[in-house]
């Protein structure tokens, strides 16, 4: 195959979205860089993002979008400081606008005959409703991977951002209202059109919907702040413990949606309760700090940690469903101050 921009559906060529625990080639990133999205903390994100790459690369390459040789160097400087093996660790010269690579990179998706190779979707960016222009280089990011891989890249048209997507690999995707039926992403179309995009690119049977994200999600609800699949029918889900928090109802109202879906076939989601962390608030702003924000690499399951009495019991839950990797705590306190986590700074490249 060779990059071209393909006019077909992904689906009906035979292509679908693995789910993230399929073992990946990469695990892409865009180093972070602009000020405002951690005002006054950007230097306090870098020694335990350079911990969460190093731990990546201990299972898989890491494959970085960098604006210039300039800020490749001061990646390079930041990663030998965390002891990050430079071997498995490969820049791209794809300049961005922020950091935020789940939302922006490219969604890859394979054959479902394996020897057909792989294919990207580059939705439209439009930076969570139009919030943090400019977006322009994000926007483009996953053509211009295309381009460097050779592969083709497909392109739907409409505003999708990876966070907003859980898949379970058996055809079955996670979503919530209200982000995908958000006015501000695609407003001229009705649930059921999206769900045709849904079909269409990602190479789903079946779209399962919840209401609601956590209070201080920028993003309007993603689902990789509350619902996250660990296997093709059990999800954790995080609930709230304390009735006077302001996550306590909406997350109740998630947990008895999912409680009463059924999968193809009619088989109920076996539905695992997560602890929420104690709020985050940093200069009066309540921030999204979640466990369910964690990534699932080749070697390791990388979970943010908030310096909570509950991040033992929220790592505790995790490792039990991935009993062949390692489940590795990350202090994610300053991180957090950019309002995403882990899972909101990659999206991974299945082999």
């Amino acid at each position: 195959m060779a990059f071209e921009i393909r006019n077909t559906l992904p689906a009906a060529d035979g292509f679908y979205f693995p789910a993230e625990w399929v073992k990946h080639s990469a695990t892409w990133l865009s180093w972070p860089h602009k000020e405002v999205s951690w005002p006054g903390k950007l230097d306090a994100v870098y020694p335990n993002y350079c911990r969460f790459i190093k731990e990546v690369t201990q299972g898989e390459m890491v494959h970085i979008n960098v604006a210039d040789k300039a800020m490749q160097d001061f990646a390079t400087q930041c990663l030998a400081a965390e002891g990050v093996d430079l071997a498995r660790v490969r820049f791209f010269m794809h300049p961005t606008n922020d950091a935020w690579c789940r939302d922006h990179g490219p969604a890859f998706l394979l054959h479902r005959h394996k020897a057909q190779g792989k294919v990207i979707v580059d939705w439209g960016y439009n930076a969570w409703g139009n919030k943090y222009p400019p977006y322009d280089l994000d926007d483009v990011i996953p053509t211009r991977i295309a381009e460097a891989y050779g592969i083709p890249v497909y392109h739907p048209g409409i505003v999708m951002e990876g966070g907003s997507v859980e898949f379970n690999d058996k055809g079955t995707l996670l979503t919530s209202r209200s982000c995908l039926l958000n006015p501000n992403r695609n407003p001229h179309l009705s649930q059921g059109e999206i769900e045709t995009y849904l079909h269409n690119y990602y190479g789903v049977e079946q779209v399962l919907w919840v209401d609601d994200g956590i209070v201080g999600d920028d993003t309007d609800g993603h689902i990789d702040d509350t619902v996250r699949f660990v296997n093709t029918d059990t999800v954790l889900t995080v609930v709230e413990e304390n009735r006077q928090d302001e996550n306590y109802e909406l997350l109740q109202v998630n947990l008895r949606q999912l409680q009463q879906m059924r999968l193809p076939g009619g088989k109920q989601l076996n539905v695992v309760e997560l602890p929420m962390p104690d709020p985050v608030v940093y200069e009066d702003q309540r921030l999204p700090a979640s466990y369910a924000n964690f990534y699932i690499a080749n070697s390791a399951v990388i979970v943010p940690t908030y310096r909570c009495s509950k991040d033992d019991k929220a790592l505790d839950i995790i490792q039990a469903h991935f009993p062949d990797r390692r489940v590795v705590g990350i202090d994610s306190t300053d991180i957090i101050w950019g309002l995403g986590s882990f899972h909101c700074l990659s999206q991974q490249e299945p082999e």
